[in-house]
């Protein structure tokens, strides 16, 4: 059926007008604006960053019909994505070998990591219509402070004024699958509103090897945004969103007498529920033409994490973050040589309690609330002079539990008169532990560890980029190179052997080379594509559930009316280790996971200016394969809906 679905897109592709240089022709990728690189507020074009970044517009979100957010971050390169289970299950996310809890995930522009676990779980974040998503790779802790090692991924949703109108989208298919997404946004002078919320369920599919259980989630997401501008020179931004994932899970064989001790088998009764809240109000007032910014925030992330087992609760978590910001940046100069000064100051404060239920033991974890804030002074200056760009940031970081810290970046970048370009950057980084790792417990298994180091990184790259054909097509390829240092790390101490976080007096390194293309020479073809090749080591052992080598191509198809679209999505996952803990004294295993190809392909086609019909079939070639040891994955699987928008 499936194979027959795959035959029948392709007729109807090869059926559509043969393709036209069309007068309208496409834009150039490069001139897509990032926000995320600079802590101005103001964008920067792509082909002006001397840093490594990819988005994913919006676009690109609709043509890959896609759902669950972290599977399009496989499409970008240097970031590995590892999903334990099913749909809903703990998603993380590594870029270019960092560890998962390095990656600083904003939302809206506010930061989503659990304050408890210390770092956000992207299977909780499904899609919403209209966003876009910007990824920022390499030491970024000079902007963002700590958590940003391996670099930023910022996720967008589209303002009132950005993409005005209404929408709606229902689909169904494979694994007892329904997912819903509505939207509601418009613009008038003065006022833009963006209200949006989506719904995804599936019955799941077994997740142990030789399983019969099915494995389920329910994910809801809802996000206002509203923009009031009283005054040419006044914004004001307020942001809310909302999100609830209830997804069942597996545990792992605990009984050391079984045979099966350590792999994933059915587990009755088992689930988990994550829940968030997060806010933000900013206002942004302007002055001297509008070469004079200053921008003051607040924001709040609210989360609940709870375990289940039969008969009640087995764990959980609550956490907050407060943060409140003020940032100025001036710009001065002429067209020809532009600088921008931005000055910024960041306080935060991060709080979280242990709600797992007390055992009576002596040895319980500690319940009450705990704290810690942290003051951040951030200094940036940008130049602009022709086709030179360049750069520097600095950041001290002033904690009341951590050593006070102080990163920076230093990068530059080339546009010679072949249009290509060349960049390079040099930075540091720094990560706190987390609560978890600091104060968490479960008995006779865990215990944390109050005298933890922060984690330190130190890196550069350097890459160049070529464009041709006024910017229709574009190939880029850069080395980075890293090495953290005090990384925490799991030791298992005599004569208990439970697991405890300690800091490495090792150094884990990191380099490899990240190789993009885009193609767009028509409007009626958009080819995207992406490879990374990564080193990952500690003390000469392969970092785990990093893949040595990752590739991705999107290839998008419209008829020359462009009412109809096809595209061909290809991800490849090269061989990765991973811990086992199949020895009963729970001292891992490392173990060897095989290589997979994943290809998806899709159709939409628009019926009328007002309603569109869609379909998509994942995992075509129904593979098997594991991203994280002794979790099944899905096999082939079908989908298709409609959706109304005017």
């Amino acid at each position: 059926m499936l194979k027959t679905s795959f035959v029948s897109l392709i007729a109807i592709a090869a059926a559509m007008p043969a393709h036209a240089q069309d007068a309208d022709q496409p834009t150039d990728p490069q001139d897509t604006i990032i926000v995320t690189a600079s802590r101005s507020g103001e964008g920067v074009a792509l082909r002006n960053l001397p840093a490594s970044a990819t988005v994913i517009d919006a676009e690109a979100l609709d043509q890959r019909q896609t759902r669950i957010v972290s599977d399009v971050l496989r499409d970008v390169p240097g970031v590995a994505v590892s999903r334990i289970g099913a749909i809903g299950g703990q998603t993380q996310l590594r870029i270019r070998g960092s560890e998962a809890n390095h990656v600083l995930v904003l939302i809206d522009g506010i930061e989503a990591a659990d304050p408890y676990y210390g770092e956000y779980d992207l299977g909780t974040l499904i899609a919403d219509p209209a966003a876009r998503i910007e990824v920022l790779r390499g030491q970024q802790s000079s902007l963002y402070g700590s958590d940003a090692i391996g670099g930023v991924v910022n996720y967008i949703t589209l303002s009132g004024r950005e993409a005005p109108g209404y929408s709606a989208r229902a689909e169904g298919g494979s694994f007892g699958t329904f997912s819903g997404a509505a939207r509601a946004a418009g613009a008038s002078d003065t006022l833009d509103y963006a209200v949006s919320g989506s719904w995804y369920h599936t019955r799941g599919y077994p997740t142990a090897r030789g399983g019969t259980r099915d494995i389920g989630s329910d994910s809801v997401g809802a996000s206002a945004k509203l923009g009031w501008t009283p005054a040419a020179n006044l914004k004001v931004t307020g942001v809310l969103r909302y999100s609830n994932t209830d997804a069942e899970t597996n545990n792992s064989e605990s009984n050391p007498a079984s045979p099966r001790f350590g792999y994933t088998v059915d587990s009755p009764g088992v689930r988990f529920t994550n829940e968030a809240f997060y806010g933000l109000l900013s206002a942004e007032l302007t002055a001297l033409d509008g070469r004079w910014t200053n921008t003051l925030s607040g924001q709040f992330a609210d989360t609940t994490r709870t375990g289940y087992k039969p008969g009640g609760i087995d764990y959980g978590d609550k956490g907050q973050r407060y943060k409140g910001s003020f940032v100025s940046s001036f710009r001065f100069g002429t067209d020809a040589i532009s600088h921008r000064l931005t000055a910024a100051v960041d306080w935060e404060r991060e709080q979280f309690r242990n709600t797992t239920p007390s055992t009576g033991s002596p040895f319980d974890a500690f319940r009450g609330r705990r704290s810690t804030d942290n003051l951040g002074l951030v200094g940036q200056y940008e130049l602009t002079a022709g086709d030179f760009t360049g750069g520097a940031s600095v950041r001290h970081d002033d904690n009341n539990r951590f050593a006070d810290a102080t990163t920076w970046r230093v990068q530059a970048g080339y546009r010679l008169p072949t249009d290509t370009r060349v960049h390079a950057a040099y930075g540091t980084g720094v990560k706190n532990p987390g609560y978890y790792e600091l104060f968490g417990f479960s008995s006779g298994t865990y215990i944390g560890n109050p005298n933890l180091r922060p984690e330190k990184s130190k890196g550069w790259e350097a890459g160049i980029e070529q464009s041709f054909w006024d910017g229709k097509a574009t190939i880029g390829a850069t080395y980075f190179d890293s090495k953290l240092t005090d990384e925490i790390y799991i030791t298992y101490p005599a004569p208990n052997y439970t697991a405890t976080p300690g800091n490495r007096t090792t150094d884990s390194k990191q380099h490899g080379v990240e190789v993009t293309a885009s193609l767009r020479p028509i409007r009626q073809l958009r080819i995207d594509a992406a490879y990374t090749h990564l080193k990952a080591t500690e003390a000469g052992a392969t970092e785990v559930r990093r893949p040595g080598d990752m590739a991705s191509v999107n290839a998008t198809l419209f008829s020359r009316d462009e009412r109809f679209s096809t595209t061909l999505t290809v991800r490849y996952n090269g061989r990765m280790d991973d811990l086992a803990y199949i020895d009963p004294s729970y001292v891992p295993v490392r173990v060897s996971l095989k290589p997979f190809t994943l290809v998806n392909l899709n159709a939409q086609y628009r019926l009328s200016d007002r309603f569109s019909v869609f379909g998509r079939v994942e995992n075509l070639f129904d593979v098997k394969y594991e991203e994280v040891f002794s979790f099944a994955t899905p096999g082939a699987a079908a989908y298709g809906g409609v959706r109304v928008a005017f």
